[in-house]
């Protein structure tokens, strides 16, 4: 064999060896960046899970505060009604007196 055609199967050799080291250095560092990104996305899920477990209590606390605050103007809304049944009672009251004694003052002075 001819010195020049096995320095060039040898070099040829070499570039394909060099290039298949790339590849598989190229194929580790994507393994090693598909881990992080595993390890990250995990870790965006469990925060995720967090949040909405906290959103969840937080609507629910939410609802409950605005079905009090509800209950609480109902309650009020009662208590002003029954007052002012009560002040329509008693001006009434004194208005059948007034005009009773009204009458009572016309009738006599008559």
């Amino acid at each position: 064999m001819d010195t020049t055609t096995l320095i060039e199967a040898y070099g040829e050799l070499g570039v394909i060896g060099i290039c298949m080291l790339l590849f598989g250095f190229m194929i580790t560092n994507l393994i090693r960046s598909q881990a992080t990104q595993n390890e990250s996305l995990d870790e965006i899920s469990v925060n995720i899970a967090k949040s909405e477990n906290t959103t969840e209590n937080v609507e629910g606390i939410l609802l409950k505060l605005l079905d009090r605050i509800q209950r609480e103007s109902e309650q009020q809304n009662d208590e002003r009604n029954r007052r002012h049944e009560s002040v329509m009672k008693e001006i009434d009251d004194l208005s059948d007196k007034v005009s009773y004694l009204s009458g009572r003052i016309n009738g006599s002075g008559r």
